[in-house]
C-alpha cells in the first residue's frame, strides 16, 4: 500500500468539526511483522503500546462548557492492529464539539470507538491537565560508547551484523540510550525515540549496541515495528535469556507513543513519560 496516495493520511485534511469514529485507520501488525525471521520468540508479541493523548477536549452536555484533560491509551501488543497516528489524532479532534455527559461518558466512548478498530480491547485512563509526572529512568547510559564504525554508516539501513557480545559471565543489565532516531513511513519525518533495553545473559558490547540503534537514522518504520524489530533482532543475534526492550517516542501532533515487549510479565515497566516527550 503507498500510504500517501491511496489513505487520507498523505492527504491535507481539514480538522473536523463533528464526532468521526470512521476517521480511526487500523493498520495489520502482520506488515510489520512479516519482515522478521522469526516470529514465535518469546516476548515478542508480549506487552503493549501506550499512547499519551495531549489535545483532549469535549463538551459537558448540562452546560455546554468546555471540558480538557489528558488521556493515556492502552493497545495490547497482541492485538491483530495498531492504529495510526493522524487519524488517532483527528479521531480526538473530532470529539472537540461533542457533549458528553460525564468523562466517565468519553472515557467509555473512547474505547468503545477503538476496540474494534485495535481488535482488542483498548484500555483509555483520563488524567487531570497536570497529571502526568515525568518519569526518570533507571539504568546504564551508552551514548558515549565507543562506536566500532565511521559516523557515515551511522544512518545506514539497519544492520544487526553489528551486535556483539563482551567476555564476561552471564549477569543482567539495564543499557539506555536517547539517541535512537527512525523515519514515519508516510511523512518521511524524523521519529526520535530514547530506547530503554532490559537483558539477561552473555555481556554485550555497548558500542555495538548503539551503533546498531544508530542505523535506525533513515528506516522507515511505525514505532512499535521498530521495537519489535530491535526486540527480534536482539533475541536472534545476542540470545538473552531473558529480554525487555522500550521506547518512549518524543510528542507528535500531540501524542506520545510508548511500546514495550517483554519476555517476562515482572520486568513490565510501569507507564512511562520522560522529560524530553
Amino acid at each position: 500500500m503507498n500510504w500517501k496516495t491511496d489513505t487520507l493520511l498523505g492527504q491535507q485534511v481539514a480538522a473536523p468539526m463533528e464526532y468521526q469514529p470512521g476517521i480511526l485507520m487500523g493498520i495489520d501488525r502482520a506488515l510489520g511483522r512479516q519482515l522478521l525471521s522469526q516470529l514465535d520468540l518469546p516476548g515478542l508479541q508480549q506487552g503493549h503500546d501506550d499512547w499519551h493523548v495531549f489535545e483532549l477536549s469535549w463538551l459537558e452536555a448540562a452546560s455546554g462548557r468546555r471540558c480538557v484533560g489528558l488521556a493515556r491509551l492502552r493497545f495490547n501488543a497482541a492485538s491483530p492492529r495498531l492504529i495510526e497516528s493522524k487519524s488517532l489524532k483527528l479521531y480526538f479532534n473530532s470529539l472537540n464539539f461533542l457533549p458528553l455527559d460525564s468523562a466517565d461518558a468519553l472515557r467509555a466512548l473512547v474505547e468503545r470507538d477503538l476496540s474494534p478498530v485495535s481488535g482488542a480491547p483498548v484500555q483509555c485512563t483520563l488524567l487531570p491537565v497536570e497529571g502526568l509526572t515525568p518519569t526518570v529512568w533507571t539504568g546504564q547510559a551508552i551514548d558515549a560508547a565507543a562506536l566500532p564504525l565511521q559516523p557515515t554508516r551511522q544512518c545506514a539501513e539497519v544492520d544487526p551484523a553489528l551486535l556483539q557480545h563482551r567476555p564476561g559471565a552471564d549477569g543482567e543489565e539495564t543499557l539506555i540510550s536517547h539517541l535512537f532516531r527512525s523515519n514515519c513511513p508516510v511523512t518521511g519525518q524524523p521519529d526520535w525515540a530514547s530506547v530503554r533495553i532490559r537483558y539477561h545473559g552473555q555481556p554485550w558490547q555497548h558500542g555495538a549496541l548503539l551503533a546498531y540503534l544508530l542505523s535506525y537514522g533513515q528506516h522507515c518504520g511505525f514505532h512499535e515495528q521498530c521495537v519489535e524489530q530491535i526486540y527480534h533482532d536482539l533475541w536472534v543475534r545476542l540470545n538473552p535469556t531473558d529480554l525487555m526492550v522500550q521506547a518512549a517516542y518524543t510528542r507528535r501532533g500531540g501524542l506520545d507513543i510508548n511500546p514495550v515487549r517483554s519476555s517476562r510479565a515482572d520486568w513490565m515497566p510501569a507507564p512511562t513519560r520522560l522529560h524530553r516527550q
